[in-house]
């Protein structure tokens, strides 16, 4: 089954930062699971919302929030435990957070 991870940087700072690995070590211990990832640059996303028969845009992501989403990764594994484990040893889980989404396959 795919799944998402949203990589989501801002907030805290790493506690032991002896235990982070490198994006390259987590590239290399996931290996083909990962299909697909990228960062994202989050200063220049554009907020689309409908209201009302407008269209309003806002430049930027929600100014609200403390975590904004700096990149994501697309992995081919065979439970949400098997994703949710990579996800942990993802370096930006040590000082931002990753979300983990089910997505429905193609089939």
């Amino acid at each position: 089954m795919k799944y998402m991870l949203l990589i989501c940087a801002g907030g805290g700072g790493v506690e032991d930062p002896g235990d982070v690995p490198t994006i390259e070590q987590w590239l290399e211990e996931v290996g083909e699971r990962r299909l697909h990832g990228s960062q994202m640059r989050p200063g220049d996303a554009t907020t689309v919302r409908a209201r009302g028969g407008e269209v309003l845009l806002t430049d930027g992501p929600f100014a609200e929030t403390k975590e904004q989403i700096c990149g994501y990764d697309l992995l081919e594994c065979d439970s949400l435990e098997e994703a949710q484990g990579i996800a942990a040893r993802h370096p930006v889980a040590f000082f931002g957070s990753v979300e983990v989404r089910p997505l429905f396959d193609d089939e």
